[in-house]
């Protein structure tokens, strides 16, 4: 059985949605990212990944996935009959690689990252600032299209709802996009996506608690 390490509402929340979209049953280890334990079992989450940063996938035969981009492609490749990404060598598989690069690099370690990392001490103007011209780019894709590639939910889709439900808390509005408010409202009716949150929500609180 595969495992994922994840933290709640952290972008793991991603690869929790493509697992439960694709069916597929896992472990779930809570690993707190600040104090870097496994929360179920006090060991050191940096024995699990010398990176101490979530998603870890736990293969069958032991081996580690780390990284978004590669851990919701494995996924997705698990169970192809499930559409969740293109297969290899159509072209769109690379257009699904390229919006998961964006979205990691972009909105997830361009603005989320220091937003919620960081001092503002002055240092987050230049990320806020550039904010806005990252949404225009996935508003505009969106514009006339229900999902990020193709006609269907994929592991791409999976990951920017993540994104964009954290952007509120990190003071970003996105009913400033329309398409971008909308294309969330759709996500989030999905059965698999809504419970998803739910669950990382509700773990979120009683950390807090």
């Amino acid at each position: 059985m595969l495992q994922l390490y994840f933290f709640p509402m952290a972008c793991s929340l991603s690869s929790r949605i493509a697992l439960m979209e694709a069916g597929i049953e896992a472990q779930y280890h809570l690993a707190h990212i600040w104090t870097k334990q496994v929360v179920d079992d006090g060991s050191d989450f940096l024995g699990v990944s010398p990176k101490g940063a979530v998603p870890v996938l736990v293969l069958e035969n032991g081996e580690r996935l780390t990284e978004s981009a590669a851990v919701l492609q494995y996924i997705a490749d698990a169970k192809p009959e499930r559409g969740l990404a293109p297969r290899p060598g159509d072209v769109d598989r690379y257009r699904l690689q390229e919006w998961l690069s964006f979205i990691g690099a972009e909105i997830h370690k361009g603005f989320l990252f220091p937003t919620f990392w960081y001092k503002d001490d002055g240092s987050l103007a230049k990320p806020r600032g550039r904010i806005t011209q990252t949404l225009s780019v996935p508003s505009a894709h969106l514009a006339e299209r229900e999902f990020l590639v193709g006609d269907s939910f994929t592991v791409a889709d999976a990951h920017l709802t993540w994104a964009l439900l954290l952007l509120r808390p990190a003071g970003v509005d996105i009913a400033q996009w329309p398409p971008l408010s909308a294309y969330l409202g759709r996500m989030q009716t999905r059965p698999a996506v809504r419970e998803a949150i739910a669950t990382e929500i509700a773990l979120r609180k009683a950390m807090a608690a």
